[in-house]
């Protein structure tokens, strides 16, 4: 079994991205492709098999490509982004997917974000923000609730997506900014917070064992580190000022399909 890392580069468009919460900043491409690349090499490191798909120039978010599914054990959902500007990524990625998973759509009147889905064992939680709505959390419970998942649907507030608040750690702990979203949602599972001073350092990548991280949080990075957390820290700073993270920059899944040779 191979884990795949599906990225896309960053746009040239970038400086047109989408933005929420963040006054808008100058973005310095070169730099931008520059760190994105080493993310790549990152993820490379750490076992995965990076598939990148091709550039959309005129798609300014594209590179934040976690958005466009939810890519499940047995199925990979593709999602119908909360930005009207944002949909156009999606049929890219779904044809990408359709090679190592079957493929569903979430449908009209659903608004679904990858990055407001967090996986936690078998149950989906779910941010209701300003980019899923409640049609959303909907679409993806009838899709995954006959698989064996149960879906949550969880508020939060004060940034992007539910996990620019919280992500998972380990398999029974998550990192959380309590500010954004409750821990009681979570229910029984080990936390850790974030340092105060550190509010968007609750996205974080696990894989094998690691946690990939921004390079801008070093008093998070210690708590988690004193747990005994393996961290690998990257610097997306220039993303960053897209509202872009971690995770965001990749759809990571396992592929059962033996590797072709010749």
């Amino acid at each position: 079994m191979s884990r795949i890392a599906l990225t896309r580069p960053v746009s040239g468009s970038i400086a047109r991205c989408e933005l929420t919460h963040l006054r808008r900043q100058p973005i310095d491409l070169g730099r931008a492709r520059a760190q994105h690349a080493a993310y790549e090499e990152a993820l490379a490191a750490l076992g995965c098999a990076v598939e990148r798909l091709p550039e959309e120039p005129e798609l300014p978010d594209a590179v934040f490509v976690e958005d466009t599914a939810v890519v499940l054990d047995e199925l990979a959902v593709v999602t119908r982004p909360g930005a009207a500007s944002r949909r156009g990524e999606t049929a890219a990625v779904a044809a990408a997917l359709a090679a190592h998973r079957p493929v569903a759509h979430a449908e009209v009147p659903a608004t679904l974000d990858g990055g407001d889905v967090l996986r936690l064992g078998r149950t989906l939680f779910v941010g209701l923000g300003g980019r899923t709505n409640r049609a959303g959390v909907e679409a993806l419970r009838a899709l995954a609730a006959p698989l064996g998942y149960t879906v949550r649907a969880v508020p939060f507030k004060g940034c992007l997506h539910l996990k620019s608040a919280a992500t998972v750690v380990a398999p029974d702990t998550v990192l959380l900014n309590p500010s954004w979203v409750a821990a009681a949602f979570f229910g029984r599972v080990a936390l850790v917070e974030v340092d105060e001073a550190e509010p968007f350092a609750g996205n974080v990548l696990r894989l094998a064992g690691t946690v990939v991280m921004a390079a801008g949080a070093p008093r998070t990075r210690a708590r988690l580190e004193a747990r005994g957390v393996s961290v690998v820290a990257v610097d997306l700073s220039e993303l960053a000022k897209a509202e872009g993270a971690v995770t965001c920059c990749s759809l990571v899944f396992e592929d059962p399909a033996p590797t072709a040779t010749g």
